[in-house]
Protein backbone atom coordinates (compact mmCIF):
# COMPACT_ATOMS: atom_id res chain seq x y z
CA UNK A 1 0.00 0.00 0.00
CA UNK A 2 1.38 3.65 -0.76
CA UNK A 3 -0.43 6.54 0.44
CA UNK A 4 0.66 10.11 -1.25
CA UNK A 5 1.63 11.98 1.91
CA UNK A 6 4.55 13.99 1.20
CA UNK A 7 4.93 16.77 -1.70
CA UNK A 8 7.70 15.90 -4.65
CA UNK A 9 11.00 17.12 -4.29
CA UNK A 10 12.36 18.25 -0.80
CA UNK A 11 9.81 17.04 1.05
CA UNK A 12 9.96 13.14 -0.52
CA UNK A 13 13.60 13.66 0.15
CA UNK A 14 13.47 14.46 3.82
CA UNK A 15 11.04 12.13 4.46
CA UNK A 16 13.08 9.19 3.19
CA UNK A 17 15.34 10.78 4.93
CA UNK A 18 13.66 10.80 8.50
CA UNK A 19 12.64 7.33 8.39
CA UNK A 20 15.91 5.80 7.65
CA UNK A 21 17.61 7.94 10.20
CA UNK A 22 14.56 7.08 12.43
CA UNK A 23 15.11 3.48 12.07
CA UNK A 24 18.79 4.00 12.63
CA UNK A 25 17.76 5.34 16.32
CA UNK A 26 15.95 2.24 16.65
CA UNK A 27 19.06 0.27 15.64
CA UNK A 28 21.16 2.35 18.63
CA UNK A 29 18.77 2.36 20.99
CA UNK A 30 18.51 -1.96 20.78
CA UNK A 31 21.85 -1.84 20.70
CA UNK A 32 22.70 0.47 23.72
CA UNK A 33 19.49 -0.30 26.19
CA UNK A 34 21.34 -3.64 27.63
CA UNK A 35 24.05 -2.16 28.26
CA UNK A 36 22.27 0.25 31.94
CA UNK A 37 20.14 -3.17 32.45
CA UNK A 38 22.48 -6.31 33.22
CA UNK A 39 23.48 -4.49 36.39
CA UNK A 40 20.57 -3.87 37.33
CA UNK A 41 19.64 -5.88 41.00
CA UNK A 42 16.04 -6.59 39.79
CA UNK A 43 17.26 -7.81 36.34
CA UNK A 44 19.97 -10.04 37.78
CA UNK A 45 17.11 -11.24 40.62
CA UNK A 46 14.33 -12.05 37.91
CA UNK A 47 17.14 -13.91 35.72
CA UNK A 48 18.65 -15.90 38.36
CA UNK A 49 21.99 -13.77 39.08
CA UNK A 50 23.32 -15.61 35.40
CA UNK A 51 27.41 -16.08 35.27
CA UNK A 52 29.50 -14.16 33.21
CA UNK A 53 29.59 -17.15 30.16
CA UNK A 54 25.36 -17.08 30.35
CA UNK A 55 25.31 -13.45 30.09
CA UNK A 56 27.25 -13.00 27.27
CA UNK A 57 24.90 -15.47 25.71
CA UNK A 58 21.92 -13.70 27.23
CA UNK A 59 23.18 -10.12 25.46
CA UNK A 60 24.64 -11.40 22.58
CA UNK A 61 21.92 -13.84 21.28
CA UNK A 62 20.30 -10.56 20.12
CA UNK A 63 23.05 -10.60 17.62
CA UNK A 64 22.65 -14.38 16.38
CA UNK A 65 18.77 -13.12 15.36
CA UNK A 66 20.69 -10.01 13.56
CA UNK A 67 22.31 -12.41 11.87
CA UNK A 68 19.83 -14.78 11.00
CA UNK A 69 17.69 -11.69 9.83
CA UNK A 70 20.27 -11.19 7.29
CA UNK A 71 19.97 -14.18 5.71
CA UNK A 72 16.55 -14.35 6.04
CA UNK A 73 16.01 -11.25 3.86
CA UNK A 74 19.16 -12.21 1.71
CA UNK A 75 15.63 -14.96 0.40
CA UNK A 76 12.84 -12.47 0.36
CA UNK A 77 14.85 -8.99 -0.12
CA UNK A 78 14.48 -9.20 -3.69
CA UNK A 79 10.64 -10.30 -3.37
CA UNK A 80 9.49 -7.71 -0.65
CA UNK A 81 11.27 -4.89 -2.37
CA UNK A 82 12.99 -2.36 0.09
CA UNK A 83 9.46 -0.25 1.32
CA UNK A 84 7.90 -4.49 2.84
CA UNK A 85 11.14 -5.64 4.38
CA UNK A 86 11.11 -2.51 6.23
CA UNK A 87 7.38 -3.03 7.37
CA UNK A 88 8.21 -6.36 7.43
CA UNK A 89 11.35 -5.65 10.21
CA UNK A 90 9.30 -3.69 12.39
CA UNK A 91 6.55 -6.41 12.90
CA UNK A 92 9.41 -8.29 14.14
CA UNK A 93 11.29 -5.77 16.21
CA UNK A 94 7.74 -5.00 17.94
CA UNK A 95 6.80 -8.77 18.66
CA UNK A 96 10.27 -9.34 19.63
CA UNK A 97 9.88 -6.35 22.38
CA UNK A 98 6.81 -7.02 23.63
CA UNK A 99 7.94 -10.82 25.08
CA UNK A 100 11.35 -8.84 26.34
CA UNK A 101 9.32 -6.53 28.21
CA UNK A 102 7.36 -9.64 29.89
CA UNK A 103 10.12 -11.86 30.65
CA UNK A 104 10.64 -13.46 33.85
CA UNK A 105 12.85 -16.51 32.95
CA UNK A 106 16.39 -16.47 30.67
CA UNK A 107 14.65 -18.80 28.24
CA UNK A 108 11.48 -16.18 27.91
CA UNK A 109 14.22 -13.38 27.68
CA UNK A 110 16.41 -15.08 25.28
CA UNK A 111 13.63 -15.45 22.71
CA UNK A 112 12.52 -12.23 22.61
CA UNK A 113 16.20 -10.75 22.04
CA UNK A 114 16.37 -13.17 19.38
CA UNK A 115 13.23 -12.06 17.54
CA UNK A 116 14.12 -8.50 18.31
CA UNK A 117 17.48 -9.04 16.36
CA UNK A 118 15.62 -10.75 13.60
CA UNK A 119 13.99 -7.70 13.07
CA UNK A 120 16.99 -5.17 13.42
CA UNK A 121 19.01 -8.11 11.04
CA UNK A 122 16.40 -7.17 8.22
CA UNK A 123 15.86 -3.39 8.87
CA UNK A 124 19.97 -2.77 8.53
CA UNK A 125 20.25 -4.70 5.80
CA UNK A 126 17.39 -3.03 3.72
CA UNK A 127 17.58 0.64 5.19
CA UNK A 128 21.52 1.37 4.14
CA UNK A 129 20.68 0.24 1.02
CA UNK A 130 17.04 2.07 0.28
CA UNK A 131 18.91 5.45 1.09
CA UNK A 132 21.55 5.05 -0.71
CA UNK A 133 19.21 4.00 -3.83
CA UNK A 134 17.53 7.42 -3.52
CA UNK A 135 20.55 9.56 -2.62
CA UNK A 136 21.94 11.99 -5.34
CA UNK A 137 25.75 10.43 -5.79
CA UNK A 138 27.02 13.97 -4.57
CA UNK A 139 25.74 13.94 -1.14
CA UNK A 140 24.97 10.02 -0.84
CA UNK A 141 27.97 9.75 1.72
CA UNK A 142 26.38 12.45 4.10
CA UNK A 143 23.02 10.83 3.55
CA UNK A 144 24.19 6.97 4.39
CA UNK A 145 26.88 7.90 6.78
CA UNK A 146 24.52 9.80 9.08
CA UNK A 147 22.29 6.88 9.64
CA UNK A 148 25.43 5.36 11.99
CA UNK A 149 25.22 9.11 13.83
CA UNK A 150 21.73 8.45 14.67
CA UNK A 151 22.67 4.93 16.15
CA UNK A 152 25.08 6.99 18.51
CA UNK A 153 21.93 8.95 19.04
CA UNK A 154 19.90 5.98 20.05
CA UNK A 155 22.86 4.23 22.19
CA UNK A 156 22.63 7.80 24.19
CA UNK A 157 19.22 8.23 24.36
CA UNK A 158 18.96 4.36 25.89
CA UNK A 159 22.19 4.62 27.83
CA UNK A 160 20.93 7.60 30.30
CA UNK A 161 17.46 6.70 29.89
CA UNK A 162 18.39 3.25 31.61
CA UNK A 163 20.32 5.52 34.13
CA UNK A 164 17.89 7.48 34.61
CA UNK A 165 15.31 5.06 35.77
CA UNK A 166 17.99 3.00 37.89
CA UNK A 167 17.16 5.24 40.60
CA UNK A 168 13.12 3.84 40.74
CA UNK A 169 12.64 1.22 42.65
CA UNK A 170 8.48 1.05 42.31
CA UNK A 171 7.03 -0.65 40.64
CA UNK A 172 9.43 -3.18 40.77
CA UNK A 173 11.28 -3.98 37.40
CA UNK A 174 10.29 -0.65 35.80
CA UNK A 175 13.53 0.24 35.75
CA UNK A 176 14.17 -2.53 32.93
CA UNK A 177 10.89 -3.35 31.84
CA UNK A 178 10.43 0.18 30.29
CA UNK A 179 13.38 0.88 28.63
CA UNK A 180 12.87 -2.31 26.76
CA UNK A 181 9.17 -1.13 25.93
CA UNK A 182 10.23 1.97 24.37
CA UNK A 183 11.78 0.05 21.53
CA UNK A 184 8.19 -0.43 20.57
CA UNK A 185 7.05 3.89 19.80
CA UNK A 186 10.32 3.90 17.80
CA UNK A 187 8.94 0.90 15.33
CA UNK A 188 5.44 1.92 15.02
CA UNK A 189 6.20 5.61 13.78
CA UNK A 190 8.61 3.87 11.54
CA UNK A 191 5.72 1.96 10.05
CA UNK A 192 3.21 4.64 9.40
CA UNK A 193 6.36 6.94 8.13
CA UNK A 194 6.99 4.21 5.68
CA UNK A 195 2.99 3.81 4.05
CA UNK A 196 4.15 7.50 2.05
CA UNK A 197 7.65 6.59 0.55
CA UNK A 198 8.20 5.59 -2.67
CA UNK A 199 9.54 2.44 -3.28
CA UNK A 200 13.55 2.66 -4.70
CA UNK A 201 13.51 3.03 -8.68
CA UNK A 202 16.32 0.50 -8.69
CA UNK A 203 14.81 -1.67 -7.69
CA UNK A 204 11.58 -0.87 -9.83
CA UNK A 205 13.53 -0.96 -13.09
CA UNK A 206 15.12 -4.26 -11.79
CA UNK A 207 11.54 -5.84 -11.66
CA UNK A 208 10.83 -4.07 -15.11
CA UNK A 209 8.12 -1.31 -13.81
CA UNK A 210 9.45 1.33 -15.74
CA UNK A 211 6.73 3.59 -15.60
CA UNK A 212 6.68 3.30 -11.68
CA UNK A 213 10.48 4.05 -11.21
CA UNK A 214 10.47 6.71 -13.95
CA UNK A 215 7.28 8.49 -11.97
CA UNK A 216 8.94 7.29 -8.88
CA UNK A 217 12.52 9.58 -9.69
CA UNK A 218 10.14 12.62 -11.51
CA UNK A 219 8.66 13.08 -7.34
CA UNK A 220 11.87 12.28 -5.81
CA UNK A 221 13.54 15.06 -8.41
CA UNK A 222 10.51 17.00 -8.55
CA UNK A 223 11.37 17.33 -12.43
CA UNK A 224 9.03 16.37 -15.56
CA UNK A 225 10.00 13.20 -17.70
CA UNK A 226 12.54 14.85 -19.74
CA UNK A 227 14.44 16.34 -16.94
CA UNK A 228 18.08 16.22 -17.71
CA UNK A 229 19.43 14.74 -14.31
CA UNK A 230 16.25 12.07 -14.32
CA UNK A 231 17.06 11.36 -17.99
CA UNK A 232 20.63 10.53 -16.94
CA UNK A 233 19.70 8.59 -14.23
CA UNK A 234 17.33 6.38 -16.20
CA UNK A 235 19.54 5.98 -19.02
CA UNK A 236 22.93 5.23 -16.39
CA UNK A 237 20.12 2.43 -14.82
CA UNK A 238 18.85 1.07 -17.54
CA UNK A 239 23.02 0.53 -18.84
CA UNK A 240 24.10 -0.86 -16.10
CA UNK A 241 21.14 -3.23 -15.65
CA UNK A 242 21.55 -4.25 -19.34
CA UNK A 243 25.61 -4.75 -18.29
CA UNK A 244 24.60 -7.06 -15.21
CA UNK A 245 22.24 -8.82 -17.19
CA UNK A 246 24.70 -10.58 -18.93
CA UNK A 247 25.66 -12.82 -16.00
CA UNK A 248 22.07 -13.62 -15.10
CA UNK A 249 20.83 -13.58 -12.01
CA UNK A 250 22.88 -13.72 -8.65
CA UNK A 251 23.29 -17.06 -6.89
CA UNK A 252 25.26 -18.18 -3.74
CA UNK A 253 27.41 -20.68 -6.27
CA UNK A 254 28.49 -18.03 -7.63
CA UNK A 255 29.98 -16.02 -4.66
CA UNK A 256 33.46 -16.37 -5.79
CA UNK A 257 32.90 -16.31 -8.91
CA UNK A 258 34.59 -13.75 -11.30
CA UNK A 259 32.36 -12.39 -13.76
CA UNK A 260 32.47 -9.59 -15.88
CA UNK A 261 31.53 -7.28 -12.78
CA UNK A 262 33.22 -8.81 -10.21
CA UNK A 263 30.24 -9.25 -8.16
CA UNK A 264 32.21 -12.36 -5.82
CA UNK A 265 34.96 -9.97 -4.85
CA UNK A 266 32.67 -7.33 -4.32
CA UNK A 267 30.52 -9.31 -1.63
CA UNK A 268 33.78 -10.10 -0.10
CA UNK A 269 34.65 -6.29 0.23
CA UNK A 270 31.48 -5.77 1.90
CA UNK A 271 31.80 -8.83 4.11
CA UNK A 272 35.51 -7.63 5.18
CA UNK A 273 33.92 -4.26 5.50
CA UNK A 274 31.79 -5.20 8.47
CA UNK A 275 34.19 -7.57 9.94
CA UNK A 276 36.42 -4.56 10.00
CA UNK A 277 33.58 -2.52 12.10
CA UNK A 278 32.99 -5.16 14.29
CA UNK A 279 36.53 -6.83 15.44
CA UNK A 280 38.17 -3.78 16.15
CA UNK A 281 36.20 -4.16 19.80
CA UNK A 282 33.33 -1.67 19.27
CA UNK A 283 30.95 -3.69 21.23
CA UNK A 284 32.98 -3.91 24.52
CA UNK A 285 32.73 -0.36 24.80
CA UNK A 286 29.24 0.03 24.06
CA UNK A 287 27.30 -3.02 26.18
CA UNK A 288 30.15 -3.50 29.01
CA UNK A 289 32.02 -0.36 29.51
CA UNK A 290 30.48 0.23 32.64
CA UNK A 291 31.02 -2.57 33.74
CA UNK A 292 35.03 -2.63 32.27
CA UNK A 293 35.24 0.69 34.12
CA UNK A 294 34.21 -0.85 37.52
CA UNK A 295 35.76 -3.87 36.99
CA UNK A 296 39.50 -3.21 35.50
CA UNK A 297 39.27 0.19 36.03
CA UNK A 298 38.17 0.22 40.00
CA UNK A 299 35.40 3.22 39.70
CA UNK A 300 32.53 3.02 41.60
CA UNK A 301 29.26 1.71 40.00
CA UNK A 302 27.24 4.77 39.74
CA UNK A 303 30.50 6.46 38.65
CA UNK A 304 31.46 4.03 35.86
CA UNK A 305 27.94 4.69 34.68
CA UNK A 306 27.94 8.20 34.62
CA UNK A 307 31.48 8.27 33.16
CA UNK A 308 30.55 5.26 30.62
CA UNK A 309 27.53 7.30 29.62
CA UNK A 310 30.12 10.24 28.96
CA UNK A 311 31.71 7.91 26.93
CA UNK A 312 28.48 6.92 24.47
CA UNK A 313 28.24 10.51 23.65
CA UNK A 314 32.22 10.61 22.02
CA UNK A 315 30.56 8.19 19.77
CA UNK A 316 27.54 10.89 18.78
CA UNK A 317 30.34 13.58 18.37
CA UNK A 318 32.40 11.95 16.16
CA UNK A 319 29.95 10.58 13.76
CA UNK A 320 29.22 13.99 13.18
CA UNK A 321 32.42 14.19 11.02
CA UNK A 322 31.39 11.29 8.10
CA UNK A 323 28.15 12.77 8.14
CA UNK A 324 29.38 16.05 6.79
CA UNK A 325 32.40 15.31 5.23
CA UNK A 326 32.51 11.39 3.58
CA UNK A 327 31.83 13.09 0.29
CA UNK A 328 35.00 15.01 0.37
CA UNK A 329 37.52 13.12 2.08
CA UNK A 330 36.01 10.01 0.74
CA UNK A 331 35.78 6.58 2.31
CA UNK A 332 39.01 4.81 2.21
CA UNK A 333 41.18 8.24 4.71
CA UNK A 334 38.44 7.66 7.61
CA UNK A 335 39.13 3.71 7.62
CA UNK A 336 43.08 4.08 7.39
CA UNK A 337 43.16 6.48 10.12
CA UNK A 338 40.07 5.36 11.39
CA UNK A 339 41.76 1.75 12.76
CA UNK A 340 45.19 3.02 13.45
CA UNK A 341 43.85 5.27 15.65
CA UNK A 342 41.51 2.76 17.21
CA UNK A 343 44.51 0.37 17.50
CA UNK A 344 46.58 3.27 18.92
CA UNK A 345 43.79 3.51 22.15
CA UNK A 346 43.66 0.14 22.77
CA UNK A 347 47.36 -0.07 22.82
CA UNK A 348 47.32 2.33 25.46
CA UNK A 349 44.34 1.10 27.39
CA UNK A 350 46.34 -1.96 28.22
CA UNK A 351 49.71 -0.53 28.88
CA UNK A 352 48.15 1.35 31.55
CA UNK A 353 45.66 -1.00 32.97
CA UNK A 354 48.52 -3.34 33.15
CA UNK A 355 50.18 -1.72 36.39
CA UNK A 356 46.87 -2.59 38.51
CA UNK A 357 48.20 -4.09 41.69
CA UNK A 358 50.92 -1.93 41.59
CA UNK A 359 51.71 1.47 43.34
CA UNK A 360 50.86 3.43 39.94
CA UNK A 361 47.56 1.76 39.91
CA UNK A 362 45.21 4.41 40.60
CA UNK A 363 46.88 7.05 38.17
CA UNK A 364 47.51 4.41 35.16
CA UNK A 365 43.98 3.49 35.42
CA UNK A 366 42.59 6.95 35.80
CA UNK A 367 44.61 7.55 32.75
CA UNK A 368 43.26 4.32 30.93
CA UNK A 369 39.39 6.78 30.50
CA UNK A 370 40.45 9.12 28.66
CA UNK A 371 41.57 6.46 25.64
CA UNK A 372 38.13 5.05 25.93
CA UNK A 373 37.41 8.43 25.47
CA UNK A 374 39.46 8.75 22.22
CA UNK A 375 38.58 5.13 20.73
CA UNK A 376 34.86 6.23 21.29
CA UNK A 377 35.45 9.75 19.34
CA UNK A 378 37.61 7.64 16.40
CA UNK A 379 35.42 5.42 16.02
CA UNK A 380 32.70 7.62 15.43
CA UNK A 381 34.58 9.68 13.17
CA UNK A 382 35.62 6.62 11.13
CA UNK A 383 34.72 2.82 11.38
CA UNK A 384 30.90 3.31 12.61
CA UNK A 385 29.58 4.93 9.49
CA UNK A 386 31.97 4.77 6.85
CA UNK A 387 30.50 0.36 6.46
CA UNK A 388 27.37 1.25 6.58
CA UNK A 389 27.79 3.42 3.66
CA UNK A 390 30.20 1.47 1.58
CA UNK A 391 28.38 -1.61 1.58
CA UNK A 392 25.37 -0.90 -0.68
CA UNK A 393 27.83 1.11 -2.64
CA UNK A 394 30.40 -1.48 -4.06
CA UNK A 395 27.66 -4.27 -4.51
CA UNK A 396 26.34 -4.30 -8.09
CA UNK A 397 22.20 -3.73 -8.61
CA UNK A 398 21.58 -7.81 -9.56
CA UNK A 399 22.88 -8.00 -6.31
CA UNK A 400 22.63 -5.74 -4.04
CA UNK A 401 19.48 -6.96 -2.08
CA UNK A 402 21.64 -10.44 -1.86
CA UNK A 403 25.19 -9.03 -1.28
CA UNK A 404 23.79 -6.40 1.58
CA UNK A 405 22.22 -8.60 3.79
CA UNK A 406 25.55 -11.06 3.63
CA UNK A 407 27.38 -8.31 4.13
CA UNK A 408 25.36 -7.02 7.10
CA UNK A 409 25.40 -10.36 8.48
CA UNK A 410 29.15 -10.35 8.74
CA UNK A 411 28.57 -7.38 11.33
CA UNK A 412 26.26 -9.57 13.27
CA UNK A 413 28.17 -12.75 13.14
CA UNK A 414 31.02 -10.79 14.31
CA UNK A 415 28.83 -8.86 17.21
CA UNK A 416 27.79 -11.85 18.56
CA UNK A 417 30.99 -13.24 18.46
CA UNK A 418 32.72 -10.15 20.71
CA UNK A 419 29.58 -9.90 22.78
CA UNK A 420 30.03 -13.14 23.92
CA UNK A 421 33.64 -13.23 24.48
CA UNK A 422 33.73 -9.68 26.10
CA UNK A 423 32.33 -10.91 29.93
CA UNK A 424 35.17 -13.69 29.83
CA UNK A 425 38.04 -11.61 28.33
CA UNK A 426 37.40 -8.90 31.02
CA UNK A 427 36.63 -11.15 34.37
CA UNK A 428 39.93 -13.50 32.88
CA UNK A 429 42.27 -11.60 30.95
CA UNK A 430 41.70 -8.41 32.47
CA UNK A 431 44.10 -5.76 30.27
CA UNK A 432 45.13 -8.40 27.62
CA UNK A 433 42.12 -8.53 26.16
CA UNK A 434 42.62 -5.08 25.00
CA UNK A 435 45.37 -6.21 22.72
CA UNK A 436 43.43 -8.52 21.09
CA UNK A 437 41.66 -5.44 19.12
CA UNK A 438 44.82 -3.48 19.05
CA UNK A 439 46.36 -6.30 16.63
CA UNK A 440 43.57 -6.24 14.57
CA UNK A 441 42.98 -2.79 14.41
CA UNK A 442 46.03 -2.66 13.19
CA UNK A 443 45.89 -5.11 10.38
CA UNK A 444 43.04 -3.88 9.11
CA UNK A 445 45.09 -0.53 7.77
CA UNK A 446 47.11 -2.46 5.00
CA UNK A 447 43.89 -4.42 4.29
CA UNK A 448 42.15 -1.36 3.39
CA UNK A 449 45.40 0.47 1.14
CA UNK A 450 45.19 -2.34 -0.69
CA UNK A 451 42.18 -3.76 -1.44
CA UNK A 452 39.41 -1.15 -1.13
CA UNK A 453 38.38 0.90 -3.97
CA UNK A 454 37.57 4.58 -3.55
CA UNK A 455 33.26 5.13 -4.05
CA UNK A 456 33.12 9.02 -3.09
CA UNK A 457 31.34 11.04 -5.52
CA UNK A 458 30.46 8.32 -8.05
CA UNK A 459 26.98 7.06 -8.78
CA UNK A 460 26.38 3.40 -7.96
CA UNK A 461 26.44 2.93 -11.81
CA UNK A 462 29.92 4.30 -12.26
CA UNK A 463 31.19 1.80 -9.44
CA UNK A 464 30.01 -1.06 -11.58
CA UNK A 465 32.52 0.39 -14.33
CA UNK A 466 35.42 0.27 -11.60
CA UNK A 467 35.80 -3.19 -11.54
CA UNK A 468 34.36 -4.29 -14.92
CA UNK A 469 37.70 -2.88 -16.49
CA UNK A 470 40.27 -5.77 -16.49
CA UNK A 471 42.59 -3.44 -17.64
CA UNK A 472 42.77 -1.60 -14.62
CA UNK A 473 43.14 -2.09 -11.44
CA UNK A 474 39.90 -0.99 -9.55
CA UNK A 475 41.95 0.71 -6.76
CA UNK A 476 43.80 2.62 -8.91
CA UNK A 477 41.04 2.78 -11.30
CA UNK A 478 38.82 4.47 -8.58
CA UNK A 479 41.00 7.46 -7.25
CA UNK A 480 41.59 8.50 -10.85
CA UNK A 481 37.84 8.53 -11.50
CA UNK A 482 37.14 10.34 -8.07
CA UNK A 483 40.14 12.61 -9.16
CA UNK A 484 38.28 13.82 -12.25
CA UNK A 485 34.93 14.12 -10.76
CA UNK A 486 36.14 16.36 -7.74
CA UNK A 487 38.13 18.35 -10.48
CA UNK A 488 35.48 19.26 -13.01
CA UNK A 489 32.01 18.68 -10.91
CA UNK A 490 29.37 16.32 -11.77
CA UNK A 491 28.82 17.00 -15.62
CA UNK A 492 30.05 13.98 -17.15
CA UNK A 493 28.76 10.17 -16.69
CA UNK A 494 31.93 7.69 -16.83
CA UNK A 495 29.40 5.01 -17.85
CA UNK A 496 29.24 4.04 -21.36
CA UNK A 497 26.48 3.41 -23.85
CA UNK A 498 25.38 0.46 -24.51
CA UNK A 499 25.71 0.68 -28.47
CA UNK A 500 29.53 1.85 -27.71
CA UNK A 501 29.96 -1.21 -25.04
CA UNK A 502 28.64 -3.76 -27.46
CA UNK A 503 30.96 -2.03 -30.32
CA UNK A 504 33.95 -2.57 -27.91
CA UNK A 505 33.62 -5.73 -26.94
CA UNK A 506 33.08 -6.95 -30.25
CA UNK A 507 36.14 -5.32 -31.33
CA UNK A 508 38.10 -6.78 -28.65
CA UNK A 509 39.11 -3.70 -26.70
CA UNK A 510 40.18 -3.93 -23.18
CA UNK A 511 38.39 -0.79 -22.25
CA UNK A 512 40.44 1.39 -20.40
CA UNK A 513 39.66 4.88 -19.53
CA UNK A 514 42.74 5.94 -22.29
CA UNK A 515 42.05 3.03 -25.12
CA UNK A 516 38.01 2.88 -25.35
CA UNK A 517 36.34 4.22 -22.40
CA UNK A 518 34.30 7.03 -22.69
CA UNK A 519 32.06 9.83 -21.09
CA UNK A 520 29.05 10.78 -22.13
CA UNK A 521 27.91 14.89 -21.83
CA UNK A 522 24.41 14.64 -19.22
CA UNK A 523 23.85 17.70 -21.02
CA UNK A 524 23.41 15.70 -24.30
CA UNK A 525 22.17 12.44 -23.16
CA UNK A 526 22.55 9.58 -25.75
CA UNK A 527 25.85 11.19 -27.31
CA UNK A 528 29.19 9.85 -26.86
CA UNK A 529 32.09 12.56 -26.35
CA UNK A 530 35.56 11.24 -26.85
CA UNK A 531 38.43 11.46 -24.15
CA UNK A 532 39.67 14.81 -26.62
CA UNK A 533 36.07 16.41 -27.02
CA UNK A 534 36.00 16.00 -22.99
CA UNK A 535 39.33 18.27 -22.46
CA UNK A 536 38.43 20.40 -24.66
CA UNK A 537 34.95 21.05 -22.62
CA UNK A 538 36.87 21.35 -19.88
Amino acid sequence: MYLNLYKPGRPTRWSITFACQLAFVLFGYDQGVFSGIIGNEHFLDTMNHPNDSLMGIIVSIYNLGCFSGCILNFFIGDKLGRRRCMWFAMGWIIVGAALQTSAFGVPHMMVGRYITGIGTGIETSTVPMYQAELAPANIRGMLVCSEPLFVGVGIVISYFFDYGLSFVANPPGMAWRLPIACQMIFAFVVVFMVFGLPESPRYCYQKGRKDEALQILCKVYDAPPDDPKVRREENDILETIELEREQGEYQWRNILKRDRVQTGRRVLLAYGMQFMNQMGGINLVVYYVPEALEQNVGLTRNLSLIIGGCIQVMFVIGSFYPTFYSDKVGRRAPMLWGSFGLGVSMMMIAILLSFNGTSKEHATASAAVAFFFTYMLIFGASVNCIPWCYVPEILPLHARAKGTAIGISSNWLWNFFVVMITPILLNRLAWKGYLVFMVTNFLFVPLVYFCYPETANLTLEEIDYIFSDDTKNSVKWSLEMRKERTKYGRRESFVEDGDMRRRRNSAGDGGSMDNGRTLRDSSDEGKIAGQAEHSEKI
